[in-house]
Parts: structure tokens; sequence; C-alpha cells
């Protein structure tokens, strides 16, 4: 007979796998000795959000059989969720009331399809190297306050042995993001619905050579996220600090024409290659925290949730009643015709 395994098992897995970074206590939410428990705020009143690493809401007791890993939790993944038999969710991204629940409370939710729920985000960060060996290099230096900006990391890595050129990069990068089943997914989709201009994010934001030809040879990388606040300026200083460095690596966000880090890389000779974006984080954290979990706690099944946001004309959106019904709705109650 196999282990019973309960929402407290799974929140020693978790302790576990981060080396002891989940919240053990209410005192960690206070007392400032968990790290990991951070609040974020951009100063818009009412929205700052605690990271609260480990359980979010769920009864330690609680059997689970069925774990969903995903990213960022949504009404969606709580209704996929409720109706395929999950009893836990580990959410790698924090979680906040409302804004995760489709506007109602997360433990209402949740607590009506008895679901436990699990956040990680910064415990699971800087675990792993899978960021970089995904991008084809190994980082022998790490900073994540590059000049001093908390959160502005940088990465510099010199490129694994099988790795020669940018195109080799970038072909690593397509395979293993399987680039070539979501593009024919998105045709079939495109052709299914009779429009060509359903856009979707894996593929339109796929890994893409900025500054450089495929051929270009590639030994030492510098890794940003230009989302952090990395600047020219930072780039300039990275490159005299680290000397040989002949590739930029933007990934998780990326750069657009227009951008001055694409002049600087001009400026300096380097290749400059964007990779991931932050939607295929599912792919970097989400498949290893996942199987690791189910190493730890083999009796139960684990699943991915994984994130597909598409981009539809309006006038191409879902059928002629549906299109009826939102111009019924708008004519009637949004812009009634005045008297």
């Amino acid at each position: 007979m196999s282990k019973k395994i309960l929402v407290k098992d799974v929140v020693e897995a978790l302790d576990k796998i981060t080396g002891g970074r989940v919240v053990k206590s209410p005192e960690d939410y206070t007392s400032g000795k968990n790290p990991f428990v951070v609040t974020k705020s951009s100063n818009i009143p009412g929205k700052a959000v605690t990271e609260t690493p480990g359980l979010v809401c769920g009864n330690l007791n609680q059997e689970v059989k069925k774990i969903a890993v995903l990213m960022t939790l949504t009404e969606s993944c709580i209704e996929l969720a409720g109706a395929t038999g999950v009893d836990a969710i580990i959410a790698h991204h924090p979680m906040a009331d409302a804004a995760n629940a489709g506007g109602v409370l997360l433990n209402t939710y949740l607590g009506l399809y008895n679901i436990a729920a699990f956040e990680l985000h910064e415990a699971f960060h800087g675990l792993h190297p899978g960021l970089s060996y995904l991008h084809g290099h190994k980082a022998y230096h790490v900073d994540i306050r590059y000049k001093g900006i908390p959160g502005n990391i940088l990465y510099v890595g010199d490129a694994l042995p099988e790795i020669k050129t940018v195109g080799d990069m970038l072909n690593r990068l397509n395979s293993l993001m399987n680039t070539k089943q979501e593009d024919e997914l998105l045709d079939y989709e495109c052709k299914l619905r009779c429009c060509q201009d359903i856009c979707e994010t894996s593929v339109s934001a796929q890994g893409e050579i900025i500054v450089g030809e495929p051929t270009n040879k590639v030994s030492k990388v510098i890794h940003m996220f230009p989302h952090t606040g990395f600047t020219p300026e930072h780039l300039e200083c990275a490159v005299q600090e680290h000397p040989g460095v002949d590739t930029l690596l933007a990934t998780i966000s990326r750069v657009y024409p227009g951008n001055p880090l694409i002049d600087k890389a001009k400026e300096l000779g380097l290749n400059f290659l964007c990779g991931n974006s932050h939607a295929l984080e599912i792919m970097e954290n989400g498949m290893p925290l996942a199987r690791a979990v189910q190493t730890l706690l083999p009796e139960v099944e684990v699943v991915l949730f994984k994130e597909r946001v598409t981009s539809v004309p309006l006038d191409a959106f879902g059928t002629k009643e549906i299109q009826d019904y939102a111009r019924l709705i708008t004519e009637q109650f949004l812009l009634p015709k005045n008297n």
C-alpha cells in the first residue's frame, strides 16, 4: 500500500528542495528572519504583495493525490485544477487575494474545490543554473545586484563545448523549447479559425539574433535581463570587467528596435541574442520543480499547467452568435443611445 501524502508532506518536500527557505511558523512573516518573505511594491496605492514561500492556504492534514505545478495562478488554472482532480497547486509566482483568483478571495475559491495552494518564487530562484544552461553557457560569475541595484542580475559565462556560434545557441534553444511544434500549433489554429492574424506569445517572442550573424563565433557571454534596469552604461562596464566577452544575451524580457542596448552592443562589437521570454519560464523553473516534487513524493501524480496566450482581432473572435451578443450588450447596456 502506498504512503498517504498530506499537505504537510508537500511543505516538507518544498522546504527540502529550497534548502530550508519555506515559511515554517507565524514568526517567519514578521520577524525578518526569513529573507524570502519580501514585500514588493511599485508604490501604486493598495497594490503591494508579500511573497510567502510555502503554504498560502489549505489544511496541513488534507490528503494530496494530484499536484499541479504552474507559473502564475489565475481563475483559469483554478477551474482546470477543480475539473481535473488536482488537490494542490504549486505556483512559482506570488499570490494575492482577488488578483490571482478572478477578483474573489483565494481561500473561498480554492476552498470550494478543496485545493491547497503553495508559492515559492524568490525562494526557488538561485537554486540551479538552468537558465544559463538552456541558453548554452556556464556562468562563472553571478551578480544579483549589479552596480548596487537590487534585482539587476548579471551572469557572465563561458559557452558550452558544443556551442561554437550564435546559430548554435539559437538552434539549441529552439530544440529544447520545441519551437517547431509551437509554430505548427499556431499555424493549425489560424487555419481552423480561418484567421491568419492570430498571435501567440511563445511564437511572437521566440529567440532571435538582434546583432550579428548565425555563423559568428561565441566564446564568452554576458547574460542580462532588460526589465531589471540593465543599461548601456552597465554593459560597457561589464565588458571592461570581463575581457573577452563577445556575445550579449537577453532573457526573460527582451529589447525591440530603438532600444539603446542595441546600439551599444554594435559599438562594442558584440553579438546580441534575445532568448527565452518570461512566457517560457514553465520550462526553465517549472519542469525542474515538478521533477523534484515527483522524486520526493512518488505517491502523487504531478502535472504541469502550461499557459498559452493568444491575440485575436476583435472582428475574428468567436462565432457570429457571440459577436451579435457583444454588439447587443454594448448597444443596450454599455453605450445606450441618448433619448
